[in-house]
């Protein structure tokens, strides 16, 4: 519908449209443990994702000892492969997300991606989901030589998707400044992957559930 405020509408993936922390968690551990370091506890995990896998690793190894540039080139194609086996074993998307996202394209928009997630992991989870077909554009942290908060990633993901008006979803501070750096409005939502509250994210609207989510972008027009 043309009095909609967005043509385009990007999401970040882990934590924003669905909860796939008890699967990351379960796979830093098995990498921990092939490295003879102990495991984290998954509640802890939450608060580590976003930068992208790389930094993920690095987190969870200096939590209990050295954590090298080597190290963790070592240890993150285990991690990928531990990932990859059980990709969608405890995911499980969030509460009235489809719904909204069946509401936004009935109107007209298109729908993104624009996450830190390697691309094979990346589409591997929205197979394992059904939503490979929602998404005009999929961008991912190695899509290019640059990551989120790069803004640059969030502008190429909304010209793969068509360009015009857009907006972009996320749980994260890295979200809230790469939408901020690109100078797009930002929805946050309070239930994704952070170390601390959506409120300080100086987004532009928050949101508890995707229920709420068109009523959030309409007052951002």
């Amino acid at each position: 519908m043309a009095d909609f405020p967005f043509d385009v509408v990007a999401f970040d993936l882990d934590g924003t449209l669905a909860d796939t922390a008890p699967d990351i968690a379960a796979a830093l551990n098995l990498m921990l443990d092939d490295f003879g370091r102990p495991a984290l506890d998954p509640a802890l995990v939450r608060t580590l994702i976003g930068g992208g896998a790389k930094s993920l690793i690095r987190k969870a190894l200096a939590s209990s000892g050295e954590a090298t540039d080597a190290l963790v080139e070592q240890a993150y194609p285990i991690y990928l492969g531990r990932y990859g086996a059980n990709i969608c074993e405890g995911t499980a998307c969030y509460p009235a997300v489809e719904q909204a996202m069946d509401d936004l394209a009935e109107r007209g928009v298109r729908l993104a991606i624009c996450t830190n997630k390697p691309g094979g992991l990346t589409h591997q989870l929205l197979d394992a989901l059904g939503w490979s077909g929602r998404f005009a554009a999929i961008v991912a942290g190695d899509s290019f030589p640059y990551r989120k908060p790069d803004p640059r990633l969030l502008h190429e993901t909304i010209a793969q998707a068509g360009g015009g008006r857009a907006a972009y979803v996320g749980d994260s501070m890295i979200d809230a400044d790469t939408a901020r750096a690109a100078g797009i409005p930002f929805v946050a939502v309070t239930f994704g992957f952070s170390d601390r509250p959506a409120s300080e994210f100086g987004a532009d609207a928050v949101i508890d559930d995707h229920a709420d989510l068109l009523d959030a972008l309409r007052s951002l027009s």
